[in-house]
């Protein structure tokens, strides 16, 4: 079990924030930082606690300008126990802190396997008196509205009495973002706490925008010789706070076991959430048949979502398989969210939701395809409002935008601070537009892994017409070079918003979003000519979609113009034609560069002048097309790319990228497994390490990054097994790793639960689970196919490298 503990002995206040993150527990719909329950919010800790798609929206002033921000609400902190020795002549001793002189002892334990924090620290009383203290935490996993904490309290060679308080705090703000702190993050008002049924107490608030409605329950108990020792209130404004005063014996153990319910009025079946979480934790069983049921609900996960990968790899995968599932559960099927950049670890991104899908649901799709089709179902409710967004663009179809938070409006903020010069700058990356060419990617990788085709006729089938619809209008006729261009965009790569002293921001034919377009625009036009044809009609009435429309999408979906030079594919137009950068020095001055963009623009400079890019973004073609498809698209479009054309444009942008983003070293291993090159393992490493090593400077304090955690897992699924779902087959093209010569993992398919896929050195092997009902499952692995029964499996060797 040593696998599924991650460990931290003794204490760090600078580390803490980072282990509080890695450290969060949570069940898809709730999520609260691994912040120490006896500590609050300051330079070295930062308790937070998020509901999924609970956001409120304010207004603040910067630089003399008023900026509209959304964020996801810190919710009152339910955490908070904190203890001391009980008064004497002297009165009451002052509350025990790990910041204090106190501190003798400090352990704590993540369990993955069965998804609970355990801490241990023992602490000396100014008179040298010593406690000892353990806690359990949880949120449960299998009631996603409760969690809780039971502390136990040994006296080391005394007997006497000790003070504890236990709090419900709602005099919380959004504070755990240092660069934000300038911005207005009070978004809980109306405060009050109360009493309610045995010994419950409760409390209230609303965001003060969104008029979000909260109510948090606590039930707070201790069992003595003499039975339950009841609590007493004694509530503040912002607090709800109940008091126990335990007498303990020498060695002797007295536990204290905190249960709280959270509701809000975004939940369904509820009418009042005070009066649900009142009533919830009111009934709520014991400590110890909660922990039960919460782990069998873990264990289930695991069961699904099996992983079988050797050594230190597989450790960090179940830490980043651990969170993804703490994000996006079974429970989230139930809600109206997408997938938060950052999880729900933190206040980073401001909790919004980005293109990280793109990351995240190819591992989704074959775990938990209920999970991935509410994730798409959130894009598909914020359709009639990306057409807004087109519309407002003068476009037509859909424009989803870069940021998305509650309602599908643009999120993207105005400006952005570089902390490195102090200045705040605009930000163009709401030219992001190929947000739109990830969603209907996703549709259609899902609709292929779980065979979900009524989704794929329905609301699939309608975004994918309305975002090719905004691309064939994008698309502008150039009659110099007989080809359709698409202008003012901003790529993956994000560090270029424009050209080098142009009077406004966006760039021309950057490649990736040119050929994702023609993408979308193709399999677009192959889902309505393959649809039922009373699902086809329906659709075309619906979209006004005409057969001329249709035929001006095919000109364009094979004369989009995709810029080279020097034998390379272009990032964008012009992009041969910037300067090249003087990496060596600039490493020599500021040590690390990811951050290219906040260096150079402390010294005066810009990224826009250079041939240097933060993330992958020519390569990102490699990360979502196989060799095969890359090189069909191209040719559709009219381009020869051969492997020598490919292998230089991968040489190219290794020697010009800054790695600035946790998807990058992820991509670039991605893509250098598939030309079979042995510095991949590098880059997968480094993608693996990324929050647990906070590789990007003190960001993973802030929140994970939740698409590097789950593209690492699909990077062992589909990136080193080449495989694909694809026309209804499982196609595989397994790779060489010399960091992993083994590994195996359990998915769904196609209706079938617990595929299980092994490789080994010469061999793939394939299990299909016994199934009344289930069809057969076609296998193929480079020119040989085999077709696999239920309750069957078969052993392909492998061609030699």
């Amino acid at each position: 079990m040593t696998d599924w503990l991650w460990e931290y002995e003794g204490y760090d206040p600078a580390g803490e924030r980072l282990r509080e993150a890695l450290c969060t527990l949570g069940n898809g719909y709730v999520a609260t930082r691994g912040a120490a329950p006896e500590c609050t919010a300051g330079e070295a800790h930062y308790p937070g606690t998020y509901v999924a798609g609970c956001y409120n929206r304010l207004t603040s002033t910067v630089s003399g300008r008023e900026v509209e921000n959304e964020d996801v609400v810190n919710l009152p902190n339910w955490l908070p126990l904190r203890f001391r020795t009980a008064g004497g002549d002297d009165g009451p001793g002052p509350w025990f802190t790990p910041d204090g002189d106190g501190l003798r002892e400090h352990r704590q334990r993540l369990d993955l396997f069965g998804g609970t924090l355990e801490r241990t620290v023992r602490y000396a009383a100014a008179d040298g008196r010593e406690l000892t203290v353990r806690q359990l935490r949880l949120v449960h996993m299998a009631d996603p509205h409760i969690a809780c904490l039971r502390t136990e309290f040994t006296a080391e060679g005394w007997s006497g009495a000790i003070e504890v308080e236990s709090a419900v705090d709602g005099g919380v703000t959004n504070s755990g973002v240092a660069r934000y702190r300038r911005l207005d993050g009070h978004h809980l008002v109306d405060v009050g706490a109360g009493d309610g049924d045995e010994d419950v107490v409760w409390l209230r608030c609303r965001t003060r925008t969104s008029d979000i409605r909260v109510g948090v329950a606590a039930r707070t108990t201790a069992e003595g010789a003499a039975g339950r020792e009841r609590p007493r209130s004694d509530h503040e404004p912002t607090r709800a706070v109940q008091r126990l005063e335990l007498s303990l014996a020498d060695g002797q153990p007295r536990t204290v076991d905190k249960t709280v319910a959270l509701h809000t009025s975004r939940d369904t079946a509820i009418s009042d959430p005070l009066h649900a979480a009142a009533d919830r934790v009111r009934r709520a069983p014991g400590f110890d048949e909660l922990l039960e049921s919460h782990r069998t609900a873990w264990r289930q996960l695991w069961r699904r979502a099996d992983l079988d990968v050797p050594g230190e790899a597989g450790r960090i995968l179940r830490l980043h398989l651990f969170h993804v599932l703490q994000t996006l559960s079974p429970h989230t099927a139930d809600l109206d969210v997408g997938v938060p950049a950052r999880g729900l670890h933190g206040e980073a991104y401001r909790g919004h939701v980005f293109w990280d899908e793109l990351f995240v649901l190819p591992y989704l799709n074959l775990r938990f395809p209920e999970v991935s089709r509410a994730l798409l179902t959130y894009r598909y409710r914020r359709l009639d409002q990306a057409g807004v967004l087109a519309r407002d663009a003068g476009r037509r179809g859909a424009m989803y935008p870069w940021q998305s938070g509650s309602d599908g409006r643009e999120e993207t903020q105005q400006l952005h601070l570089n902390p490195r010069s102090g200045r705040w700058l605009p930000d163009h990356s709401r030219l992001q537009h190929h947000v739109g060419s990830a969603i209907a990617y996703n549709v259609w990788q899902y609709c292929e892994a779980s065979g979900d085709t009524e989704f794929l006729h329905t609301k699939g089938a309608e975004m994918l017409v309305r975002i090719a619809r905004f691309w064939a209008d994008a698309a502008q006729w150039d009659p110099e070079k007989a080809r359709y261009r698409i202008r003012g965009v901003v790529g993956p790569d994000e560090y270029h918003e424009a050209y080098p002293d142009a009077d406004g921001p966006g760039l021309d034919d950057n490649a990736y979003t040119n050929v994702t377009a023609a993408w979308v625009i193709a399999r677009a036009l192959d889902l309505v000519r393959d649809l039922p044809e009373p699902r086809r009609v329906d659709l075309l009435e619906r979209t006004t979609l005409e057969p001329g429309e249709m035929e001006h999408w095919r000109e364009v979906s094979t004369r989009l113009y995709v810029p080279f030079h020097a034998g390379v594919i272009s990032q964008f137009h012009g992009y041969g034609e910037l300067e090249e950068l003087d990496w060596a020095g600039l490493r020599a001055r500021h040590g690390d560069i990811r951050r290219l963009d906040r260096v150079l623009e402390a010294e005066g400079d810009t990224v826009n002048r250079y041939q240097a890019s933060k993330q992958a973004d020519v390569l990102m073609l490699g990360y979502l097309f196989s060799p095969a498809e890359l090189r069909a698209l191209f040719a559709r479009l009219g381009y020869d790319l051969d492997d020598e054309t490919w292998q230089r444009t991968v040489d190219y942008y290794l020697r010009r990228t800054s790695h600035g983003s946790t998807l990058s070293g992820l991509v670039h291993g991605w893509v250098l497994s598939r030309v079979r090159r042995k510095e991949a393992w590098d880059y997968c490493r480094e993608a693996l390490e990324g929050d647990v090593a906070d590789l990007q400077g003190g960001t993973t304090e802030e929140g994970v990054h939740l698409g590097a955690m789950a593209g690492t897992l699909d990077l062992v699924q589909r990136g080193l097994t080449g495989m694909e779902t694809r026309a209804g087959s499982l196609w595989f093209d397994p790779v060489p790793s010399p960091g992993l010569t083994e590994y195996g993992f359990t998915m769904r398919y196609h209706g079938h639960w617990g595929v299980r896929v092994s490789v080994r050195p010469g061999e793939l092997r394939i299990g299909l689970p016994p199934s009344p009902d289930g069809p057969p499952i076609e296998i193929r692995l480079g020119g040989r196919s085999a077709v696999l029964e239920p309750g069957t499996s078969c052993v392909l060797p492998l061609p030699e490298e």
